[in-house]
């Protein structure tokens, strides 16, 4: 999945929260819908939009759907995280080098 998909799915507060609770375990979705105070349909379009996002799976279990983060869903999160924390560092090393030349002259 496109890494904008996935910001985009995270960008909104309601979802970002679902994902920071499915990552403590898998949750019904009236177990997702509890603190946030939204109709069962505004959940289920909060959830639609994380799957097609691939961050989250879901499943029936008897009469309740149980969702649960995809393993890999922020996998390319952290990579490129990963490549922007490598770049920053190397700037700052970069710049503190140059100061450091700076003084000497």
């Amino acid at each position: 999945m496109p890494l904008a998909t996935t910001f985009a799915a995270l960008a909104d507060p309601t979802r970002l929260a679902i994902v920071r609770q499915l990552s403590r375990g898998e949750a019904t979705m009236s177990q997702l819908g509890t603190p946030h105070e939204i109709t069962p349909p505004a959940m289920t379009k909060h959830v639609g939009v994380l799957v097609d996002a691939g961050l989250v799976t879901r499943r029936r279990h008897g009469r309740s759907v149980v969702c649960t983060l995809h393993p890999a869903a922020l996998t390319e999160v952290q990579t490129w995280l990963a490549d922007l924390t490598a770049y920053w560092n190397g700037a700052v090393d970069r710049l503190e080098d140059l100061l450091e030349n700076d003084d000497e002259l």
